[in-house]
């Protein structure tokens, strides 16, 4: 089976000029200058590392709501963090293997939420945060990337529009009705250009990004079919090592979620994790008003074809 992108978290990262660096002939004379493509290891460097070494990502941010005809309204602060490891398969195809974890917090207190009063019904859910495990892709092609002196700075779009998984069953009704998923991530990930093409890095240490999303009311909201869309805007940092995470983040994995320390060490055979799936895996839980995210063991095994090249 085809590896599934989750793009969600294409947190990557790119840039540079050098002389394997093209410039893409199809842009206007304005753009050429500043226009410059850049390749699969330029873009392993620069999300994960080319030696195969678990990298974390932090997020932090906020959630707004947008309701037509209604003033915007902040429901969340959010803290999220992803550990990721780029490797390649036993024919040299570079993958990302990851996981993620993202807490939605009181936007006046900053603690986290375990259940929330829905402002429009007035009716307390239990909070479903992000535990998506696995989170994979294949890397490979070139980049596009915007130049900017010293820096560089790549860009990325993606709209989202497949059949949603809850549509189809009747007890989900109340909580996300529509036919299709709809939503859109938007990245923008700038570095200093004398890492990306330094063939001797094996990971870029300064990454300065950004990452907004628009996306649907999440199910365990339970907004039926009420109008409205979320807004996501968070900054983002990269780094080494599992210590530099939040305490807040730190506490809950060591607490909970130890698996969350570590990347998978190979391209896991299962399909990736959303919010979606996972409010499908644990409907029950939320029914009984479990603290989420629910505790995790072990991970499903390898996909065969998955063996690092040593």
């Amino acid at each position: 089976m085809k590896r599934q992108v989750k793009f969600s978290y294409l947190l990557a990262i790119l840039m540079a000029t050098s002389p394997a660096l093209a410039q893409n002939s199809n842009l206007n004379d304005a753009s050429k200058t500043n226009t410059q493509t850049l390749g699969t290891l330029e873009f392993v460097r620069t999300r994960c590392s080319t030696d195969g070494r678990n990298v974390y990502t932090q997020w932090q941010g906020s959630v707004y709501a947008f309701v037509p005809q209604e003033k915007q309204r902040k429901l969340f602060n959010i803290i999220e963090m992803n550990v990721a490891r780029c490797l390649q398969d036993r024919q040299g195809q570079w993958f990302l293997t990851s996981r993620e974890l993202n807490f939605y917090l009181d936007p006046q207190t900053n603690q986290v939420l375990n259940y929330w009063q829905n402002p429009w019904t007035k009716e307390v859910v239990p909070v479903v945060h992000v535990a998506n495990n696995p989170v994979q892709h294949d890397i490979g092609g070139e980049y596009l990337v915007f130049v900017n002196g010293e820096n560089v700075t790549f860009s990325l779009n993606i709209p989202l529009t497949y059949p949603n998984v809850l549509a189809n069953e009747s007890k989900f009704q109340e909580y996300s009705s529509q036919p299709l998923y709809q939503a859109g991530e938007f990245f923008k990930f700038t570095v200093p250009k004398r890492y990306v093409t330094d063939s001797s890095t094996t990971t870029v240490p300064l990454v300065a990004s950004t990452w907004m999303r628009l996306g649907p009311w999440l199910p365990w909201m339970k907004m039926k079919d009420r109008s409205g869309q979320l807004v996501y805007s968070a900054t983002t940092r990269k780094f080494l090592d599992f210590e530099e995470l939040s305490p807040t983040l730190r506490h809950v994995i060591q607490a909970r979620l130890p698996l969350y320390q570590e990347a998978p060490h190979c391209f896991l055979a299962t399909s990736n994790v959303t919010s979606w799936t996972y409010f499908r895996q644990h409907f029950n839980d939320y029914l009984e008003g479990a603290q989420f995210p629910v505790a995790e063991q072990s991970d499903p095994p390898c996909k065969e074809d998955s063996v690092v090249k040593q």
